[in-house]
């Protein structure tokens, strides 16, 4: 009895271990590095939550159709260590974002580099970019 206590223990630990390795990956695995996208757009969600963070944005296509966009960033604590605040980039905010465009390019997604609101503020990957809370 034991013996299977053990094993089912084991099982349940390795699945676990898992699904969160497999939750966090590389920027680089999921984003083509090489295929730099710039979007102009309505920010409709902002998410700040682990393991990354999230901008959400409808643009604007070349037929004039709205696509929905997702920009994943940095962490949530290491956006707000470098100034970043939840209150900034609220929704119906205009914005210009940069970043890498996915691997796969049926996808509205990249990895942001670059956040420039309406009134110039800029911020990357972790948050502010110019501002006193920046490091």
């Amino acid at each position: 009895m034991k013996h299977r206590a053990w094993i089912l223990l084991v099982g349940t630990a390795l699945s676990l271990g898992t699904s969160v390795a497999s939750a966090h990956h590389s920027f680089a695995a999921v984003y083509d590095m090489q295929q730099q996208v710039t979007v102009k757009g309505t920010i409709v969600q902002v998410r700040l939550t682990n393991p990354h963070s999230w901008f959400y944005l409808d643009v604007k296509n070349d037929a004039g159709e709205i696509e929905r966009w997702a920009f994943e960033a940095g962490t949530p604590s290491g956006m707000i260590r470098n100034g970043y605040k939840a209150s900034v980039i609220k929704q119906g905010a205009e914005v210009t974002i940069t970043g890498f465009h996915a691997r796969d390019p049926s996808q509205h997604m990249g990895m942001l580099r670059q956040l420039v609101m309406a009134d110039g503020t800029v911020f990357g990957l972790f948050g502010p970019q110019e501002s006193p809370g920046a490091r």
